[in-house]
């Protein structure tokens, strides 16, 4: 139980720099200024969704494989 506590804390931390040092630089030019600054959002936003999908299915599983082996036990 302890582990998939800690296991997903390590998830948001990485997750929130992932998105703090990776994805906030992310600039589109060439489109106009307000189309940048849309087009920008909208690839920050998908990538962030992305993430967030990612992380719940790594936990479902995680969890799934630790309340199996406390079930057999």
């Amino acid at each position: 139980m302890y582990s998939f506590i800690a296991i997903m804390w390590a998830l948001i931390l990485a997750g929130g720099g992932i998105l703090v040092v990776l994805v906030s630089q992310i600039s589109i030019s060439g489109y106009g200024e307000q189309m940048d600054f849309l087009i920008a959002s909208v690839i920050k936003a998908v990538i962030a969704i992305v993430l967030v999908v990612l992380w719940i299915i790594v936990l479902t599983k995680l969890k799934n494989k630790i309340f199996q082996k406390q079930i057999r036990s």
